[in-house]
């Protein structure tokens, strides 16, 4: 996970000749806004049941002024800036007077993790219930159960729809079994509403399964072309105009896949990713002995995978006019992913041209009309914190916001500066204050970041599938990085003594394995 990290968190755009996998570098200010500023706007979260929060029983907002008046947690403006984790647990739960705010839930479900287990949280939500609601007393008022078993609910259904990947866990399951057990005892209503709930996230964590178990076997199919190399056998090499020839269509293809994998990254593994030991916590960190960023990580490596599938399609030919019109087509592909709103892809084409087995082809780059590609660089550049890419992302957000189609809604970040912006944003504040207290303010920043990736994960993809092009850019094999520089000096030689060296190295450890 170190490496993954260091490799994700150096997401300047490559210069020409660099390689598109992230390394480590130092960055300036993130944003001209303050790391810790609070904002309430409503985080996208699961509707209540139908006809059982018409009342207006409870208050939604409960902001106190003081610290003393709210057993631990300490208020400024009416904003819950700090407070003790138990006090911050037990604002969590519902009482017959009382319902959390749905952005605190939000909130604190996703950064709890950083000082306790979701099954410990779990386990503390059920015994604040269970005994101060006295779920767990024969002769409690079923006046009062009425009263509060809705809200409970309501609760464990924001839980399990915005954090599904919790309840992989038994242990969640467990607790979440014997707190629903209690409130649905009895009453049919109740019972029916726990068991959509269940089976909800049982399909959930179903498909997730099945996904994973799609991504392994996507990944055990593809081959590096190394060994056919040597020989270039046009009869088993296809490359990508043959499969498809028209760069609005490859774009659309490529948004289906970055919207499929955006909607099974949680919320949860932005802050697992960077979990760090909590100073309060003599043990080891919460999340040390899992591996808790798995489709995240999948992610990035679908980044990687696109920079050298472009580098390689234009390397493999033999012909230089047949590469010229490859990277003409791939610079058409570019402009098609800005234009829906896959900055993604864009910025893996942009770093797979940039790479330097590509860039160095310059009697190839000289028969590239190149004015389409300077522009995509420049809507890309790193300067000035990616000030002109992140123009473009406002732009994409506000069409999104006010779409009238799915085709308008579409939102694909550059997911690795998005990566860099929480990472920042979680090293620049400390978790915790002097006085032991959780640093709430920051995590109402954290959360209205991962509260907006929430918003783009959720667009369905509008345009038409090709299992035939899909299957391609998933599964073809790509040239490795020394390969990538083998098929370059053998379409244009070396021109230096350092590349004349690098060649001959190349050739001898190909025939050593072959």
């Amino acid at each position: 996970m170190a490496k993954f990290l260091a490799e994700l968190l150096g997401c300047t755009l490559p210069e020409k000749g660099a390689s598109p996998l992230f390394e480590p570098t130092i960055f300036g200010t993130l944003t001209d806004k303050p790391l810790c500023d609070h904002n309430s706007d409503k985080m996208p979260q699961t509707p209540p049941f139908p006809g059982m929060f018409a009342s207006s029983g409870y208050n939604k907002n409960l902001y106190q002024t003081k610290e003393e008046d709210y057993g631990g947690l300490y208020y400024h403006d009416n904003n819950l800036v700090s407070g003790s984790l138990e006090a911050l647990i037990q604002h969590l739960v519902p009482t017959v007077a009382y319902y959390p705010d749905r952005t605190y839930i939000f909130t604190f479900l996703l950064s709890s993790r950083l000082f306790i287990h979701p099954y410990e949280l779990m386990s503390k939500v059920c015994h604040l219930c269970v005994d101060h609601q006295r779920l767990s007393d024969p002769q409690a008022d079923k006046v009062r159960i009425r009263k509060i078993a809705p809200k409970i609910l309501q609760l464990l259904t924001e839980w399990t729809e915005t954090f599904p990947y919790d309840f992989r866990d038994e242990r969640m399951m467990r607790s979440l079994k014997e707190l629903t057990h209690r409130l649905s005892t009895g009453d049919e209503l109740y019972r029916k509403t726990v068991q959509q709930m269940t089976q909800a996230l049982i399909r959930k964590l179903a498909t997730l399964s099945q996904y994973e178990e799609a991504l392994a076997k996507i990944n055990s199919t593809v081959t590096d072309r190394l060994t056919v190399l040597k020989t270039k056998p046009q009869s088993i090499q296809r490359d990508i105009l043959t499969i498809c020839n028209d760069p609005f269509t490859l774009a659309q293809q490529l948004t289906h896949i970055e919207l499929e994998r955006l909607s099974y990254i949680g919320p949860e593994e932005f802050v697992q990713a960077f979990v760090q030991k909590d100073p309060l916590d003599n043990e080891k960190s919460c999340f040390s002995d899992h591996k808790k960023a798995s489709n995240l990580e999948a992610y990035v490596e679908w980044f990687n995978r696109l920079s050298y599938l472009v580098a390689t399609e234009i390397c493999m030919p033999v012909k230089k006019k047949h590469r010229a019109r490859v990277i003409e087509f791939f610079i058409d592909v570019a402009r098609e992913c800005f234009n829906i709103g896959n900055f993604n892809s864009l910025m893996a084409i942009i770093s797979g041209m940039n790479m330097s087995p590509v860039s160095r082809l310059k009697k190839t780059w000289g028969k590239v009309k190149t004015a389409k590609f300077d522009i995509l660089e420049h809507q890309m550049d790193p300067s000035s914190n990616f000030y002109n890419y992140r123009t473009a992302l406002r732009g994409a957000t506000q069409r999104s916001i006010t779409a009238h189609s799915s085709r308008e809604k579409i939102v694909i970040p550059f997911f690795s500066l998005l990566i860099k912006d929480i990472y920042f944003l979680n090293e620049g504040c400390a978790n915790r204050l002097p006085n032991g207290h959780v640093n709430f303010e920051k995590f109402w920043e954290l959360a209205k970041q991962v509260r907006e990736f929430m918003t783009w994960k959720k667009v369905e993809c509008p345009f038409e599938r090709d299992r035939k092009i899909l299957q391609y850019l998933l599964t073809a094999p790509v040239f490795s990085e020394d390969a990538l520089y083998l098929a370059s000096y053998e379409s244009e030689g070396p021109e230096n003594n350092m590349e004349k060296d690098r060649w001959k190295s190349l050739r001898s450890s190909l025939l050593n394995r072959t």
